[in-house]
């Protein structure tokens, strides 16, 4: 059984992209989960003035530990203008700062979704790529386009890109238990 860290890149009180994600995590079964609330873990916007005069914020190391004590992450990342909200950006300035491969060793699992078509697409490749600087391999990744759509109730509706997420869940499950 692996522990597996779970959590949206959203501040957002009615995020689609935390909906998205209590849907995944509510699919994987036989490993322990936990889901973190990053709003619970108020920064301040990046500063190296910050850094310098007051160090790492201590939300930003229990995050970093949060991470470090799990095995594997699945990660709901949100679009703002074609890439990462400016909260969820600011998450990974500080995390990176506290550690620069704070996520090495990890596997991660990256969603997404919007209410476009294209359902959060830059962004996903934007994180995809940045979290492979800080040590983390991303195993697979799923784009939910058009959510409204797509997604009613908790779960998925559309039965084609429901079995896209199952295959996904089986190819993220086999590579983390091996």
């Amino acid at each position: 059984m692996k522990k597996i860290l779970a959590f949206a890149g959203s501040n957002s009180s009615t995020s689609i992209n935390q909906q998205l994600l209590d849907h995944i995590v509510g699919r994987i079964q036989g490993h322990q989960i936990k889901e973190l609330r990053l709003t619970d873990y108020p920064l301040p916007i990046y500063s190296q003035d910050i850094e310098k005069n007051e160090g790492i914020p201590l939300n930003s190391t229990i995050i970093k530990n949060l991470i470090m004590e799990s095995d594997a992450l699945v990660v709901a990342v949100n679009e703002h203008n074609g890439g990462p909200s400016a909260f969820f950006k600011n998450i990974i300035d500080w995390l990176s700062r506290a550690n620069r491969n704070f996520l090495e060793g990890k596997m991660i699992l990256l969603v997404s979704t919007s209410p476009g078509k294209r359902g959060a697409k830059s962004s996903l490749e934007y994180v995809k790529n940045i979290f492979g600087r800080f040590g983390g391999q991303v195993i697979e990744s799923f784009s939910l386009p058009s959510f409204k759509d797509n997604f009613q109730d908790g779960r998925l509706t559309n039965e084609v890109l429901d079995m896209g997420i199952e295959d996904v869940l089986t190819t993220f499950a086999h590579q983390i238990e091996s």
